[in-house]
């Protein structure tokens, strides 16, 4: 009997790239991969230490595994993993936990999958992870994720990152091209490139911080690529976001206009306080530039409210310069302090239920922004490409420059790419659009 093995991933699009390597391992090697929901014989739960969040849904998704099958083989993986193994190896039902650069050696570490006594532990010193394993995800959506580089060589006071994977790092320029190869050959329509800082792409492995190819040399490569109809950038410093990437990305064959650029904070004395290595003007220049020459790109933004020291005049700078900054949507993240960090030693400290109401002020804003730029692209036309899930009778996707778009579903259009007309926005914030003209313009791989 082959054996059942199945996957559940907490936190980034980074994690969903390297669970789905991962997956593939297994695959290889005999094991069948079936849905988290499903009884499997052994169940990996990808981790995530971001957030305070994260971790608590680790306990629950443990549960469901349990749920699932009570006798199944239970590890985990990924950043939690690696900051807080024993924690995680006491949670009652996991039999081993993996670190940063064991997690890709997981089937080395498994046997007849019969349940331990006590969960085994297998992590490096942090310092040991300095070495690149790539990885992408392909088959779980209409998206790939194309993981670039790992690691961070950043400071920023609330981050847990660089403890839990390491130097920043990046995979040789003619393996990334070869991955984009291979995903396009499977008939996926949409690279999004991932790592922990791809602005910093280039950096060799084992501390050697030579650049041997920069992140322009990168996209320039793999715009180049045949059989690729998007790419698109998930996440990008704004020190690192150089004039001269946002206007290749202008006038590209694949990349898409689309940014997401963190912010972290509107007030210059926090960002300081964070140790970011931008102020504000930095980062207004940065939209501004977009703005010139991508009128209806799309940008978002990450904020952190609740930082240690925050008062309400900061918290209000912050409001106020998101309000008038012409973004498109904002990823906010109630600060919760996290072991090891800079900013959990700092006085200050933000009540929980001012942070939450700071929060929800942020989120208001966005769904604000979020709607006036679909506002603003009503009318236009655009490509859409279409997901494969039917929601209520709608299938959904997604322009190049990040509208979510509904129509009525029809599986045909799953995975295919449709030039469209906006023409208003439904109840539930959605774009409507008539494609019904050009019905037959879809374009082909």
């Amino acid at each position: 009997m082959r054996k059942k093995v199945a996957f559940y991933t907490l936190g980034c699009k980074l994690n969903f790239s390297e669970t789905s390597t991962i997956a593939r391992g297994f695959v290889n090697e005999g094991f069948d991969r079936v849905d988290f929901s499903e009884s499997a014989d052994m169940y990996v739960i990808n981790t995530c230490s971001v957030t305070d969040n994260a971790d608590k849904k680790f306990k629950t998704v443990v549960k469901q595994a349990q749920k699932g099958n009570p006798h199944a083989f239970i590890a985990a993986v990924g950043c939690y993993a690696q900051l807080k193994p024993e924690e995680l190896a006491a949670v009652n039902g996991v039999d081993l936990v993996l670190g940063a650069t064991e997690k890709f050696k997981i089937r080395d570490y498994i046997n007849d999958l019969s349940k331990n006594d006590f969960g085994e532990v297998h992590s490096c010193e942090i310092e040991d992870a300095d070495f690149y394993v790539g990885s992408y995800a392909i088959g779980d959506r209409t998206r790939a994720f194309l993981k670039v580089q790992d690691g961070c060589d950043y400071k920023c006071t609330y981050c847990t990152i660089p403890l839990a994977r390491g130097i920043s790092r990046s995979d040789a320029l003619e393996n990334v091209l070869k991955n984009a190869a291979e995903i396009s050959e499977q008939g996926i329509k949409e690279i999004v490139l991932t790592g922990v800082n791809i602005g910093d792409y280039g950096k060799g492995e084992f501390g050697n911080k030579k650049h041997e190819h920069t992140f322009l040399d990168l996209i320039k490569a793999l715009d180049a690529v045949a059989g690729i109809h998007r790419l698109r950038i998930s996440s990008i410093e704004p020190n690192l976001l150089k004039n001269e990437t946002i206007d290749f990305v202008a006038q590209s064959n694949s990349f898409v206009p689309h940014f997401h650029i963190p912010l972290q904070s509107g007030s210059d004395a926090l960002l300081k306080l964070m140790k970011r290595r931008y102020m504000t003007a930095l980062y207004t220049e940065r939209v501004a530039r977009i703005r010139a020459v991508m009128p209806s790109c799309c940008i978002g933004v990450d904020v952190i409210v609740g930082f240690p020291g925050e008062t309400e005049e900061h918290f209000l700078e912050t409001y106020h310069y998101l309000n008038e900054l012409a973004i498109s949507y904002l990823h906010v993240f109630t600060y919760s302090e996290r072991d090891n960090t800079e900013a959990a030693e700092m006085g200050g400290a933000v009540p929980k239920q001012v942070r939450n109401k700071r929060s929800k002020m942020l989120r208001g804003l966005s769904v604000k922004k979020r709607r006036a730029f679909y506002e603003s692209q009503i009318g236009e036309t655009l490509s859409v490409l279409f997901e494969g899930e039917n929601k209520e009778g709608y299938i959904h996707g997604f322009t190049e420059n990040y509208v979510k778009v509904r129509a009525p579903w029809n599986p045909e259009l799953i995975n295919t790419i449709h030039k469209i007309t906006l023409t208003g926005i439904a109840d539930d914030g959605l774009v409507t659009m008539d494609f019904s003209t050009v019905l037959n313009a879809e374009i082909k791989a």
